[in-house]
């Protein structure tokens, strides 16, 4: 981890699943300091006291600091030093954002701006922001809160270009397993409470990804990034009714019910947009979306036109590998949520 070697790393909203998962990988690394942002007192609190608990020789490299993206100075309090910036901060649940779209608006959207703003003040050398595949083709508060959180993240990344310091680029991906909110979980504590899984919809698909997955489509994008590049990791899918039945494989079957789609939710996940896949670049295991580095002079392309603006499919959970439920099962056992939980059973 060479890259890291003697550097400081931020995280916004570092006591989350990702910024957890982030420290089991770093913390033994050459990395200098790791810097914790985040609101919330208590969830600090409590990584901290596990970090003594559990490696003490490594805990005094993580440095805590109280402030909210929304929040500029708070922000630009906790800048001073930074190298590089992994942004997390976000809110992710789309439910709570359908009710309270201006609370998604000004934490995705605006607190996005801010820490941008600060970072190439700072003259920050690499931001890394994480986005989700429901900012492609939105339907729902949560995704246009993405969506325009990644515009911002593009017109950012442009002008800290231009000063030539500050390189900014962005990640997408879709659910990540055993992440804080999401719905494995869940399945887990209903079918430990001897209750039935609730299901929306068992024809809708979801990517699988675990959390150092999550973490590993960071750092390539880290090491690989132009300008404004959107990264995007290839990824399994399963339906949501096999990742039922593979859960209930590993931890009992409870039954299940099927309560119907929720506010806002999508039947397939989409990944990267026709538009966006006409301009990519296939790494091997990633996709790389160059920026659209069209200027102002629009005139240009009223009198030339384009002749192809997309192409024939978007990448989605629909058309990625299918997973049946005995891959699920050998794919969730890559958690160490799951692998806990089923000790905890002795299964």
């Amino acid at each position: 981890m060479s890259e890291f070697k003697n550097a400081t790393l931020m995280i916004t909203g570092g006591t989350g699943s990702f910024g957890s998962t982030v420290l089991k990988h770093f913390l033994s690394t050459d990395i200098a300091q790791i810097r914790i942002f985040s609101r919330d007192e208590k969830k600090q609190d409590d990584m901290r006291h596990e970090l003594q608990a559990k490696y003490p020789e490594y805990a005094s490299k993580v440095k805590f600091y109280i402030g909210d993206v929304r929040n500029i100075e708070s922000v630009r309090d906790a800048m001073p030093g930074v190298d590089y910036i992994f942004h997390a901060a976000a809110l992710k649940q789309v439910p709570s954002c359908e009710f309270f779209p201006m609370e998604a608006v000004r934490t995705n959207v605006m607190g996005t701006d801010n820490v941008l703003h600060a970072a190439i003040e700072a003259d920050v050398k690499r931001v890394v922001c994480l986005s989700t595949d429901k900012a492609a083709y939105p339907i729902n508060a949560m995704g246009i809160s993405k969506a325009m959180m990644e515009h911002v993240i593009f017109a950012n990344a442009r002008v800290a270009a231009e000063r030539g310091r500050t390189v900014i680029c962005c990640t997408r991906y879709g659910n990540v397993m055993c992440s804080r909110g999401s719905v494995i979980p869940l399945f887990v504590d209903q079918i430990k409470s001897g209750q039935p899984i609730t299901i929306t919809n068992p024809d809708m698909t979801r990517f699988l990804m675990n959390l150092d997955e999550a973490v590993e489509l960071v750092r390539f994008a880290f090491n690989h990034a132009n300008p404004g590049d959107l990264f995007i990791q290839k990824a399994d899918a399963s339906t949501i009714g096999d990742l039922a039945k593979a859960v209930q494989k590993l931890f009992g079957d409870t039954g299940t019910n099927i309560i119907g789609t929720r506010h806002g939710e999508k039947l397939y996940e989409t990944l990267m947009t026709r538009e966006e896949r006409l301009r990519s670049e296939d790494m091997g295991d990633y996709f790389r979306v160059a920026a659209d580095n069209r200027d102002l002079n629009y005139d240009k392309y009223f009198v030339q036109g384009q002749v192809m603006t997309e192409a024939e499919e978007s990448y989605t959970s629909h058309n990625t590998t299918l997973l049946d439920v005995d891959g699920v099962v050998k794919k969730i056992l890559t958690t160490d949520y799951v692998k806990e939980e089923l000790a905890k059973t002795g299964r």
